[in-house]
């Protein structure tokens, strides 16, 4: 099976609804889904899951995890994607689920949900069970969903070894990994009943395929055959294409189930209630036109229009209160009852320049760039362009889209073999899985990569 991974579009199959043994195919299910429970917070990378007898007694390939011991999740997802191991897998089917029964009908309720209509599993890890099936199709579909739906884990999977926690693990997938080139992942898979499998990604320039192998005779001729593939995948794909991002899974009547946010957009403008407002009384009324018209009458016809109107307000501002009352003895209460109690105001500064002089200086900021070291070991990679301008241009206009995701990190353009790779380095790993989950959504093709 050949697919255009942009587009999910089949460019070549051959017997690829064909149910066979997956062997180690499985673990990609069993990865999707621990991916999935770190997302809807039901388990951390971080979280230390306890071995049971159970996963301790899974045989090779193995971590060598002994029954009792706890170990960080992140390290049982590292030896099972890398390493294949199946005690590790068998450890994040019970950690999620409780055990592997449970988790074995919670694959089958993603694999529904994904339209991998033709499969079933049975266990975690892929060895050999009646009914434990897959076909061609399903699994590249399911090495796709693993791309688009979790890009932040997607750079475990090319990773020549990697730490484990107790062991540092080396990939069974690394020949292809080493001779093909732009190859970076997936996952491969052998038993005695399913032969030599294999689903492997790879990407040059903007065009990705995945291609799919069940039944190789060996490895070294499955591995050949997988590079067959990818080259007729090349060339046939398009060298440009619409992504067509699959959504996530959604699952009915299932505690499992996305919750789906909330919207926070206002769907209608609220009209604020006006206040109440009190009409002042005919007596209050009356009391001030009394005295606005006494001090009018005070004043001298030759004074000019300006000082007419200072006079005016200078005199009602020192009106005799005493008058006032006299003429109307409830208009203060009035006047108290419509004015909020309010704190009067300090009075403002005469000279605006004493205030300025005696303001207290202000420390300048200190701003400073990523580092590359301590923690800010990884990135996000934007692919290889055949020029060094084409990959500083996207690394300009992508950082310029995203100033609030990239102002951290530091351009770079790395000279490869068949082409200048566009990449952001200096950056956590928690920054890079989410400056690559934003361009995944703005369908900018991305992966991370770390130590």
């Amino acid at each position: 099976m050949v697919m255009d991974a942009r587009t999910g579009e089949v460019l070549h199959s051959r017997n690829a609804d064909t149910r066979l043994h997956p062997a180690s195919l499985t673990k990609m299910m069993t990865l999707y889904i621990a991916f999935e429970a770190v997302r809807l917070g039901e388990i951390t990378m971080d979280t230390q899951v306890t071995i049971s007898s159970n996963a301790a007694a899974e045989p090779p390939s193995e971590l060598g995890l002994r029954s009792g011991s706890r170990i960080a999740l992140r390290y049982l997802v590292r030896a099972a994607a890398v390493r294949s191991a199946n005690d590790a897998a068998t450890a994040i089917g019970e950690a999620i689920e409780g055990s592997e029964a449970a988790f074995a009908r919670r694959m089958n309720r993603t694999a529904r949900a994904l339209g991998m209509t033709r499969t079933t599993f049975r266990n975690a890890h892929g060895l050999t069970e009646e009914g434990h099936l897959s076909t061609a199709r399903d699994m590249t579909t399911m090495g796709r969903r693993i791309f688009f739906d979790y890009p932040q884990y997607y750079n475990i999977f090319s990773r020549r070894s990697t730490d484990a926690g107790i062991a540092t693990v080396r990939n069974t997938n690394r020949r292809v990994l080493d001779a093909y080139r732009g190859a970076d992942g997936i996952k491969t898979g052998y038993t005695r009943a399913a032969g030599f499998n294999l689903v492997a990604s790879a990407e040059r320039g903007q065009e990705r395929i995945i291609a799919t192998v069940f039944g190789g005779r060996s490895t070294a001729t499955r591995n050949q055959r997988i590079m067959e593939l990818l080259d007729m995948g090349f060339a046939r794909a398009p060298s440009r294409a619409t992504i067509r991002r699959p959504s996530l899974p959604t699952y009915d009547n299932d505690p499992h189930q996305p919750s789906r946010p909330q919207s926070l957009a206002v769907a209608q403008s609220v009209v604020p209630v006006r206040r109440p407002v009190r009409e002042a009384s005919p007596a209050l009324l009356a009391a001030i036109d009394a005295a606005v018209e006494g001090v009018l009458e005070e004043v001298p016809e030759d004074l000019a229009e300006d000082s007419v109107a200072e006079a005016v307000a200078e005199d009602v501002l020192v009106a005799d209160a005493a008058e006032i009352e006299s003429t109307a003895e409830d208009a203060a209460i009035e006047v108290a009852a419509l004015t909020p109690p309010d704190t009067p105001p300090a009075p403002r500064p005469v000279n605006v320049t004493e205030v300025v002089a005696r303001a207290a200086p202000i420390e300048p900021e200190i701003v400073t760039r990523a580092s590359s070291t301590g923690s800010r070991l990884y990135g996000v990679s934007l692919g290889r362009y055949p020029t060094q301008n084409s990959a500083e241009r996207l690394l300009l206009t992508t950082a310029l889209a995203e100033l609030g995701t990239f102002d951290e990190a530091l351009r770079r353009v790395v000279n490869r073999a068949g082409g200048f790779e566009a990449r952001f380095d200096g950056m956590t790993e928690e920054q890079a899985a989410r400056a690559c989950a934003r361009l995944m959504a703005r369908a900018v093709t991305c992966t991370t990569y770390g130590p």
